[in-house]
This record gives structure tokens, C-alpha cells and sequence, in this order.
């Protein structure tokens, strides 16, 4: 495959202080927006507050759905997004304006295919005829930034075309201009505690807008996030034709597959809608707390179903990448919140960036400790990210946080994914499939830093914590997919290697302090790992592990010599 034309040169990055500098030697330009902003808006809030004089709200909430969409729709890409947005949370709105809003996804009026065919000659220099066999007569799906085609290649590849659409930076920065403008100027008055932290937030999503409109950085971040997913054939990414792409036209494989705007999809495509869900959480997870590089707008018109049971992502211009020591973090918040060790959860919000280094965290430990104090409790089926938000909205307002613009992205892609599941299954609490994730990563041990996070979880005032451990292991469990026997195998086999050692001495006394040592499940655990390691190297075990006890502490299957005679 062709490495990627170059597009240095061709895009400009969002500069905020540039963007304004523009629009201050034209204030008409802005002013006259912000009046057709508000404008668009006056008859939908009149028409709302009409509603709930003359108590008709439910009779004309379908007519208030259609006026939003359109309203959006109107104002174009910036308001788009919002909508799309929206679209993914029907626990927030109700059915009829999730039904409108879902068209936004990739149902938007086209702009005119000889526009679009033009857009692609000049920036692949060849007539559509020669670069294309077939092209669609009109696209197959309109999207804020650009429409898709339908094609084959004369290699009898089939593709999608995706031509963006004209005009576009000229009106994605006025808006963000707008939106940043009164961020500044009413930011500090929002309930929440943001203060001017909502411009950073502003500048993040305009960072990110401006990549989202190159397409050549959305060709890499598809092929990136290919190779994070190579192993997990669960979920598909389209390959890219860089021969015949560039920043505003992108050729890429047809995908197969059933859209999630359509909530019939996993009927369509024959796949329990369970089984999606738990892809697509745990894809975020991975994405997350694994690769640090993460799909920013998991939008229901970006991902497909298909027919083999697999999730296939189609959109990557919005992407964003989180470092190890933010990975770590995150990691060590999730361990935190299960330890219930909520002075520590505190320490973990410092190093995010939601609370300052000088704030005094003591009084926020309690508050932290009645905000998610049922995270692991009796409640946990009734868990979900809009309580979550919910709660900590209010501790916000009490307490110094702040949300660090990078954060905004992360809230907005659980939230999106949260919203796509609930729409496959009203019923789905995204806890039940995240926390026996995180519970399997931590038992498997995978690698050193997971190994550190398992010590944490399971010792306390240095003594091994047994509930801990089968805590994790019961919420492991409620995966029915998860087997234990192999997890434990690795565990086991951490636990008799040179590294373990500390983890190995404490274990056992904990066994014999708790006369465990003689279950059955040891035993079998032990034949299990016991012929994978030499005769000296379990005889040097052994003898490391249980040199401060003497043989009437020991079972008798454990093929341990004389110690005395040692």
C-alpha cells in the first residue's frame, strides 16, 4: 500500500487567537450570526413554554422534534453536532425527539453531486470516470462534514467516497468564534464549576473539529486504530485506498453491515444486541485504559453491525490520545473506587487535573465517599454514566473541580457509547459489562502495572485482603463468558515466579492464618501450574514461600521436601 499524500501545506490547525484576531476587524460577520442564532431559536423555546401553559406538551412533541432537527439542521455543522449528541441519550430525551434527532447521524439534505464531483477531480487531478468504475448516481448518507458515495475501483474493489462539504471552514469557525465568546463571557455564571475552563473545553472540541476535516489524518488514525484491534476480531475498521484519497476526498472499503441508528439493526443482522453492546463497552474500555488512543464521536451512524457478529467502525476523524501516566491514573481510579479507598480517589482526581495540587482534599473524601459510595454495593444494576454525571454535577458545584478539556472528549465518548447501547438495550447498565473487564484485566496480570494494581487491590495495612479477592472475582464472574481457571493460571504463575515473591510469602500466611490452605480449589490450581515449572525451580519456591512453617502446616499433596533436613 502507497503511503498517504502529504497535506502539509493544505490544512490549518484551529488557532483560537488567530480565529479572533479574524473576527475582530469584522464584528457585522459575527453579530449577524449570533442574531440568526438566537433568532432560529425564539419560536422553539416559545412554542415549548406555550406547551406547558396550555399543558398539550406530549400532543405536540412530535412537532417540536421535527422544529429542532430543522432548526439544527439549519444552522449547520457546529449545531449538527450537538444534535448528534443528543441523538445517543434516550435516557435524557424523549422517543419522538430521539427519532428526529437520529437523523442527523447521516440523514442531512446533500449538497449537489456536481459539487461533490467537482471536489473530486480537483483534488485527485483526473476525471470521477477514470478514478472510479462506478460511483452512486446521489450519495448513500449525508453527514455534517461531507457525504458518502457508493463506488467500485476498476480493481473491482468496493469503496465508499466520502467528499466533504464546500465551504466548510469558513462556517466552522465563525460558530466556534461564537461559542468560545460567550464561554468566556458566561462560563463563570454556569451551575456547574467550570469557570474559564469551558474556553479550554471550546478549544479542545475546535482542535479536534479541524482535525475531524482532514482526511488524510482520518485515513492514519483508521489504519492506527486497525493495528490496536488486530488481535480482537470483534471489531472491524475499513481499509484505506490512498491512491485516491487526499484532505477532503477519502476512499475506503465497503463495509456490510446494518447501521445503530436503526434499532432493528442486530435483528437485521442476526446478532444479539447483548452481544454489541459488550463489544462495543468493551472496545471502549480497551481503547481507554489500553491503547490510550480513543474514538472521540462513537455516534450511532459510525458504527455498523454486522453480519458475522463483529462492530465496525467507520468514522475516525475525531479521535484523541491519552498518555501512559493518564492510562495509569485512570487505571488506578478504577482500583480506588472498587478498594472504596476514596482518599486515594481524591489524590487521583489531582493528577487528572480536576482538582488543582494545592486544593485540600480532606474535605472532599467524605463527599467523594457519598457520591460513589454504592458504585460496588446492593445499587450497582441502577448504575450508569448519566448518574454518575448527575452526582458529580453537584459535587462540582460544591467543591473546587474543574473538567480539563481532554476529559470532555472522554465523558463525551462514554456518555455516546452509553447511549448507542441503550438504544440495542434499554435495559443495559454499562457497570455490569465494565467492572468484569477491569476485574479480568486485574486478575490476569498482565502486565507489571496491572501486576502493581493487583497488590494494591488486594493487600490493605499490609495484610492480604480475602474479600478483595473474592469480591473481584465474583464480579469477574458475572461475565459468563469469563473462565477462571486460565486468569487463575496466570496468576498463579506471577505468583511462583522471581517477581511474586512478596505477593507468594503474603498469600500463604494469609492461607494458613485462615486455614485455607487445604481447599480443593488450591489443590487443583496447583496441578494446574505445577508442570510448568522445573523440579528446582519448584523445590527454590516452595522452600522461599514456606521456610517460616514447619511440615504439620503443610497439605499433604504440595510436594515439598524435608525441611528440616534442608
Amino acid at each position: 500500500m502507497s503511503s498517504p499524500p502529504s497535506s502539509k501545506g493544505f490544512l490549518q490547525r484551529y488557532d483560537a487567537r488567530a480565529i479572533a484576531a479574524y473576527y475582530r476587524w469584522r464584528p457585522w460577520q459575527a453579530i449577524w450570526r449570533l442574531l440568526y442564532i438566537i433568532g432560529s431559536f425564539i419560536g422553539f423555546v416559545w412554542g415549548l413554554l406555550w406547551d406547558q401553559w396550555t399543558q398539550s406538551s406530549v400532543a405536540h412533541s412530535p412537532q417540536r422534534a421535527i422544529q429542532i432537527r430543522q432548526i439544527l439542521t439549519r444552522l449547520g455543522p457546529t449545531f449538527i453536532k450537538v444534535g448528534q449528541a443528543l441523538s445517543t441519550r434516550p435516557d435524557l430525551i424523549s422517543k419522538e425527539f430521539l427519532a428526529e434527532l437520529m437523523l442527523l447521524q447521516d440523514q442531512l439534505p446533500p449538497f449537489p453531486n456536481d459539487q461533490a464531483f467537482a471536489l473530486i477531480e480537483s483534488e485527485l487531478r483526473q476525471p470521477v470516470r477514470d478514478i472510479y468504475q462506478e460511483i452512486s448516481d446521489q450519495p448513500v448518507a449525508a453527514a455534517s462534514l461531507g457525504q458518502v458515495y457508493r463506488g467500485r475501483l476498476f480493481t473491482g474493489e468496493e469503496v465508499a467516497i466520502k467528499a466533504q462539504r464546500p465551504n466548510l471552514r469558513p462556517k466552522l469557525t465563525l460558530d466556534l468564534y461564537l461559542m468560545r465568546l460567550m464561554a468566556a463571557w458566561f462560563g463563570r455564571y454556569l451551575p456547574l464549576n467550570l469557570g474559564h475552563d469551558l474556553t479550554l473545553i471550546v478549544d479542545e472540541f475546535g482542535t479536534k473539529l479541524f482535525e475531524e476535516i482532514d482526511y488524510i489524518n482520518e485515513g492514519q488514525n483508521a489504519e492506527r486504530f486497525a493495528e490496536n484491534f488486530k488481535n480482537y476480531p470483534e471489531v472491524q475498521v475499513p481499509g484505506i485506498h490512498w491512491a485516491y484519497s487526499s484532505p477532503r476526498v477519502l476512499t475506503l472499503e465497503w463495509i456490510h453491515g446494518y447501521k445503530l441508528t436503526n434499532t432493528q439493526c442486530a435483528v437485521e443482522a442476526k446478532v444479539d444486541p447483548n452481544h454489541l453492546v459488550k463489544i462495543g463497552v468493551i472496545s471502549s474500555l480497551r481503547q481507554l485504559l489500553e491503547f490510550g488512543f480513543f474514538h472521540a464521536d462513537p455516534h450511532p451512524g459510525n458504527l455498523f453491525a454486522t453480519t458475522q457478529g463483529t462492530m465496525a467502525y467507520v468514522d475516525f476523524g475525531m479521535m484523541d490520545q491519552l498518555d501512559q501516566n493518564t492510562k495509569n491514573t485512570l487505571v488506578d481510579a478504577v482500583v480506588h473506587l472498587v478498594n472504596k479507598d476514596y482518599d486515594l480517589l481524591a489524590q487521583d482526581f489531582v493528577k487528572l487535573g480536576f482538582l488543582t495540587p494545592d486544593t485540600d482534599i480532606r474535605p472532599i473524601i467524605p463527599a467523594l465517599e457519598d457520591v460513589f459510595g454504592d458504585v460496588i454495593g446492593a445499587s450497582v444494576g441502577d448504575f450508569n454514566f448519566k448518574t454518575i454525571t448527575d452526582r458529580f454535577s453537584e459535587l462540582m458545584y460544591d467543591y473546587p473541580f474543574r473538567v480539563p478539556a481532554k476529559f470532555a472528549l472522554i465523558i463525551r465518548s462514554l456518555v455516546t457509547q452509553e447511549g448507542v447501547a441503550l438504544c440495542l438495550n434499554p435495559a443495559f447498565k454499562i457497570i455490569e459489562v465494565s467492572y468484569p473487564y477491569v476485574a479480568q484485566r486485574l486478575l490476569a496480570g498482565e502486565t507489571p502495572e496491572f501486576q502493581r494494581r493487583l497488590l494494591e487491590v488486594l493487600f490493605k495495612d499490609g495484610k492480604f485482603q480475602w474479600q478483595r479477592l473474592e469480591n473481584l472475582i465474583a464480579i469477574a464472574q458475572t461475565d459468563q463468558s469469563f473462565d477462571l481457571i486460565p486468569t487463575a493460571r496466570l496468576g498463579m504463575q506471577y505468583l511462583m515466579s522471581d517477581e511474586g515473591a512478596y505477593l507468594r510469602r503474603q498469600v500463604v500466611l494469609a492461607l494458613i492464618e485462615d486455614d485455607r490452605l487445604h481447599t480443593e480449589e488450591i489443590e487443583r490450581l496447583w496441578n494446574l501450574i505445577k508442570d510448568d515449572l522445573k523440579p528446582d525451580k519448584l523445590f527454590d519456591v516452595a522452600l522461599g514461600a514456606l521456610a517460616d512453617f514447619s511440615e504439620s502446616n503443610l497439605p499433604q499433596w504440595l510436594p515439598i521436601p524435608n525441611l528440616s533436613a534442608s
